[in-house]
């Protein structure tokens, strides 16, 4: 089980994004694009099949799912996720703090 899912707000606990905080657009394996962090500029070339301009385009670059941590809108902070067994054999994420299932 994914600790880390699409759509869960994250914050950034090391990098030069320390501290920002950003809803999870996609995951890539060990990789995360996080949404308003990490922007970098590339070139693009223009492709009128895709009906994309080209030009300079700031977009997301991924971060290491290490660098992230699900953000407890409960206590304001970071916190670790753990996996638990429902006793209707539901597997759900929680926070290791206080064992609060995580919404989403």
């Amino acid at each position: 089980m994914n600790r880390i899912r699409k759509g869960d707000q994250v914050l950034v606990i090391t990098g030069k994004n320390k501290g920002q905080r950003g809803d999870v657009l996609r995951v890539d394996g060990d990789r995360v694009f996080v949404s308003n962090v990490n922007l970098v500029k590339r070139h693009t070339k223009p492709n009128p099949q895709a009906n994309q301009a080209g030009g300079i385009v700031e977009r997301e670059a991924s971060i290491h799912i290490s660098n992230v941590q699900l953000f407890n809108s409960a206590t304001g902070k970071g916190e670790r996720v753990g996996a638990k067994t429902l006793s209707d054999g539901r597997k759900v994420r929680v926070f290791k703090s206080n064992g609060e299932v995580v919404d989403a």
